[in-house]
């Protein structure tokens, strides 16, 4: 296992692990799954959405995907997700989260064994569809309105700057849905800006876990056309 990266439990019980390249938690110290369920999950209303398609920029241990088909499964409704992850964590790591979520053993034994894919894989079940890839962000293109919901949770703007790119948040606008929300915990001046200045509606949203505020940004229900950023 890698040794600088190892779990830890969170105040609400659940576990997160902490990065020794990137000196930060994958997740709130406060709680790691609530934080996936209140700030991801709800903050972008996929909790009610019929027919939820979620795009994730830092895949991290999985936990937001995990919340999502369970919460999904509990709706009946179909989940499609595609996340994005530029280091992936080993797998014996993984095999060592005990996220404590039941309803979704079957997405979870299959996530492991398609882990160790050396670019990505597709997971195809009765009601979900998952796409992991093993990317830079700012080498992709995201598929064109294709999300009701964006997940903007890599390592923060100081020690991963790379995602958080004005490029890259360019091309999570090309990615929504018109009215698609986006979440993210950080509330980076920068980011702020930079979400504005890509066409999303920014708003501030009270705390949670001990944070004073987290972001969410809309794409408004009619926009101008933007020119599409280049491949």
């Amino acid at each position: 296992m890698n040794p600088t990266v190892r779990i830890e439990p969170s105040a609400d019980g659940s576990l997160t692990a902490y990065h020794g390249l990137y000196n930060e938690y994958f997740h709130s110290k406060h709680g790691a799954l609530s934080q996936a369920r209140q700030v991801y999950l709800e903050g972008t209303e996929t909790h009610r959405h019929p027919e939820p398609h979620v795009l994730e920029v830092g895949f991290g241990l999985g936990l937001n995907f995990l919340v999502t088909l369970q919460n999904a499964r509990q709706r009946g409704a179909v989940l499609s997700y595609l996340a994005y992850e530029k280091d992936p964590v080993p797998l014996p790591l993984l095999e060592a989260f005990q996220h404590g979520l039941s309803g979704v053993e079957d997405a979870w034994e299959a996530l492991l064994a398609a882990w160790e894919s050396p670019e990505g894989f597709v997971l195809q079940g009765v009601d979900f569809r998952l796409e992991v890839c093993f990317r830079d962000v700012r080498q992709v293109r995201f598929p064109e309105g294709w999300a009701s919901a964006i997940y903007l949770d890599p390592f923060s703007p100081r020690t991963n700057p790379e995602p958080w790119a004005a490029e890259v948040l360019q091309g999570l606008f090309h990615a929504a849905r018109p009215g698609a929300l986006l979440a993210t915990y950080s509330v980076a001046g920068q980011v702020r800006r930079d979400l504005a200045a890509a066409g999303f509606t920014v708003t501030k949203v009270p705390g949670v876990l001990g944070k004073r505020e987290w972001l969410r940004a809309t794409k408004p229900e009619a926009c101008t056309a933007r020119e599409a950023p280049p491949e």
